[in-house]
């Protein structure tokens, strides 16, 4: 890829249409479609009208949208015209808002017409922005995307970039502290479509739909890059999807592939529908990512509907999926090996390669790295070191190279002597059939010595014996995998504390940990339900 001439729209978007697929449907959304012809004709026009409202060449604007063919309009006519747009999460607040507003110093808002309140709240008095611009159905004197672009006669010449040009950003939203501005280039969106395109199998006749929505960076890999970059048709869905809809979806639109999140595919087994409902004949691969799949979740979905699901492994700081299982050699309860055009490494503490089969942290190698973080230089340091790109995540490697996922790096824990995995030991709870979902951390007992504390929630609100349930699961879990493994306290919870991308909390649990008056006022939505250790018998 050359350094100079290089424009990342001009690549997905127009040559597309050059390469004879005008007529084709690229993007599909409950209301309308476009063809890669009608897309590139629209992505055109937002570069004069950003500049009408006052956006130059590497200023940002932030994307508040839901998943509509809008959403890949303001996205490549961004880009396209040399300005950043900077991808926020619809399901924050006010205040939330303000702050990536105010870090991104972005000039101008899209957002869908439903955020327009909240980001409104959060826009007051931010010296950096001029305008915030509706897209869809909102009240005078609202500016509207729809009247904004119609008022364009013509598309302008794409901006002169390079491949090292910063072409978006996204929040990470990470499980602790403030997110922080992931800024990626211009070359990176091909490095995603290539690699993880000839990973999973993306073809020319695809029809994707991908549940994770775009401004995730697992959403926007599956839906817009590797799809756009074999020229392929995306299926966009913008409500928040849940087990009926993404069934609504299969059935409408005959998709031959779905992605999704664990949380999801749980939910769809879970939901009536899936002992009656088929999937498309034509429905050929399923691919899980954003959190690890739980082995259980897995089996089930291959025997209700005979089809595997293919687990990922990426980052927003990585933009897409860099380790997975292959597709049709699927093994389940570990993470693959590496995706072609990326390396990994495992290393201890002081940053020292380990040998197989022991732990260490994830390393990852690959052109699609982001730049950096913005303003946050001593963070950019600890990440992102040399060609390499720490990812605060916990694996092993066995001899044949396949790779295992054991929790984040500050999750990992010793109990009598021994490195325990949080994530092992919550699959082998999801493993038993009252076990919805689990999530495991240390606590100490009344000798102060560190043991597994597990927080469950159950398939069924029905009544049960907490204490015979918690002897139930600690011999499940003994005889799955070790007998020093299993939880010593269990809590029954309604809910497990997640981000808004769906990423477990799991300092949230630990803080609950901390004292039982904090605990109780912390866990308003646990269940009055816990297992006998809880008492403080550690057994």
């Amino acid at each position: 890829m050359p350094l100079r001439d290089y424009n990342a729209a001009v690549d997905f978007v127009d040559r597309n249409v050059a390469e004879g697929r005008g007529g084709k449907i690229a993007f599909i959304d409950p209301q309308r479609s476009l063809s890669y012809g009608e897309l590139r004709d629209a992505v055109a026009r937002v570069g004069p009208m950003l500049a009408r409202l006052g956006v130059e060449q590497e200023n940002r604007i932030a994307l508040v949208l839901k998943d509509t063919v809008d959403f890949p309009v303001l996205f490549w006519g961004a880009i396209r015209a040399g300005i950043v747009p900077v991808l926020l999460n619809t399901r924050l607040n006010a205040d939330q808002y303000r702050y990536l507003l105010e870090d991104s110093r972005s000039k101008l808002v899209f957002a869908s017409s439903e955020f327009l309140p909240a980001i409104e709240e959060a826009a007051a008095d931010l010296p950096h922005l001029r305008t915030i611009v509706a897209v869809g159905e909102a009240p005078s004197p609202t500016l509207q995307l729809a009247d904004l672009l119609a008022a364009e006669q013509e598309g302008g010449a794409p901006a002169a970039t390079c491949a090292d040009d910063i072409a978006y950003w996204q929040y990470s939203s990470g499980t602790t502290g403030m997110p922080k501005g992931v800024m990626h280039v211009h070359s990176s969106p091909r490095v995603m479509a290539e690699n993880a395109g000839r990973r999973i199998g993306y073809r020319e006749d695809d029809v994707v739909f991908s549940a994770a929505k775009l401004f995730f960076a697992y959403g926007l890999g599956n839906a817009m890059f590797c799809t756009m970059g074999i020229g392929a048709t995306s299926v966009l869905y913008p409500e928040r999807p849940t087990a009926d809809t993404v069934f609504d979806t299969l059935r409408l639109h005959r998709p031959t592939m779905l992605f999704a999140v664990p949380t999801l595919y749980a939910a769809m087994l879970a939901d009536p529908r899936s002992r009656t409902e088929a999937l498309p004949d034509r429905l050929r691969l399923c691919v899980s990512a954003g959190e690890p799949l739980p082995t259980q979740v897995g089996l089930n979905w291959r025997n209700r509907f005979g089809r595997d699901i293919v687990n990922g492994v990426g980052s927003t700081e990585m933009g897409h999926l860099f380790l997975t299982n292959l597709p049709h050699a699927v093994e389940y309860g570990t993470s693959g090996v590496p995706v072609d055009g990326y390396r990994l490494r495992l290393v201890d503490e002081s940053g020292q390669d380990v040998a197989d089969d022991e732990i260490g942290e994830l390393l990852v190698s690959g052109g699609s790295s982001a730049a950096g973080y913005w303003n946050q230089r001593d963070k950019t340091r600890t990440t992102f070191v040399g060609e390499w790109t720490r990812t605060g995540d916990k694996y092993y490697r066995r001899a044949d190279g396949v790779y295992t996922y054991c929790g984040r790096t500050d999750d990992i824990f010793k109990v009598s002597g021994i490195w325990v995995s949080p994530f092992e030991i919550e699959q082998a709870l999801m493993s038993h059939a009252k076990v919805l979902e689990a999530a495991v951390i240390p606590a100490e007992d009344t000798d102060g010595l560190v043991k597994p504390k597990a927080f469950i929630v159950l398939e069924s609100h029905a009544e049960i014996d907490p204490g015979a349930l918690f002897d139930e699961l600690k011999e499940h879990v003994k005889s799955a995998i070790g007998p020093w493994k299993y939880p010593r306290w269990i809590q029954i919870m309604d809910d497990l504390p997640k981000t808004s991308s769906g990423k477990l909390q799991r300092y949230l649990l630990r803080e609950m940990t901390l004292g039982e008056a904090e605990a109780t006022e912390s866990a308003r939505s646990t269940s009055t339900l816990y297992g006998r250790a809880t008492a403080g018998n550690a057994r």
